[in-house]
């Protein structure tokens, strides 16, 4: 067992060590990193996080992460609030925006249905979305889950649920690799598949 010459560097290295893909080693090395570093910019890097954590709230509208009650994607009059794109988090939000192909609204499930894992519809901000669909100011919604069974699982829940509403729902083309994440797929390939994006009607058709 690693032993170290200081209590706070110990409990600074396991707190880093709870990061996603931090280990013990990368944790002592990050931590020796900020150990020399001025008291200043330390202090700017704990005040960020702390304010981050504080601060940010979801958008009462898409769920998406925002510094108002409402985020700037849905406040904005030049989007086209017609057309909402439904993804499972906040990075397939930034991976969408950085294609610069898709000038319409989101909406934030924040996560996809996984019986493994205990995740059900419940468990999701799809209420929110059917709510959104009621309204009738929607045209179209496009499913962008991750091509796994699970995003296909959620993907055929939402549309049993939205073909209520008079509204077209459309899939993003299979461009995207099956199994693979929309915030791992390069931007021209994502982009892509939004534009080239298909009836999901089509897509039970053939199978």
């Amino acid at each position: 067992m690693q032993s170290y010459p200081s209590k706070l560097l110990e409990q600074a290295v396991n707190e880093l060590a709870k990061l996603p893909g931090i280990g013990r080693k990368t944790a002592l090395r990050m931590a020796l990193h900020l150990l020399k570093r001025n008291v200043q910019e330390v202090e700017s890097l704990g005040t960020a996080i702390i304010k981050m954590r504080n601060d940010i709230i979801y958008c009462r509208e898409c769920r998406n992460i925002s510094d108002q009650e409402v985020c700037v994607i849905c406040a904005s009059p030049k989007r086209d609030h017609a057309l909402v794109c439904v993804v499972e988090d906040i990075r397939d939000v930034m991976a969408i925006e950085n294609t610069g192909q898709f000038n319409g609204v989101y909406h934030v499930l924040g996560g996809i249905i996984s019986p493994i894992e205990g995740i059900g519809p419940k468990d999701l901000h799809i209420d929110g979305l059917i709510s959104r669909a009621a309204t009738g100011t929607i045209g179209e919604i496009i499913l962008a889950l991750p091509t796994t069974i699970e995003g296909d699982t959620t993907n055929f829940y939402l549309y049993r649920k939205l073909t209520a509403f008079n509204l077209q729902v459309t899939t993003i083309a299979r461009g995207v690799s099956v199994g693979d994440e929309l915030e791992h797929t390069d931007e021209v390939t994502l982009g892509r598949s939004i534009l080239n994006r298909t009836p999901y009607e089509s897509g039970l058709k053939q199978k």
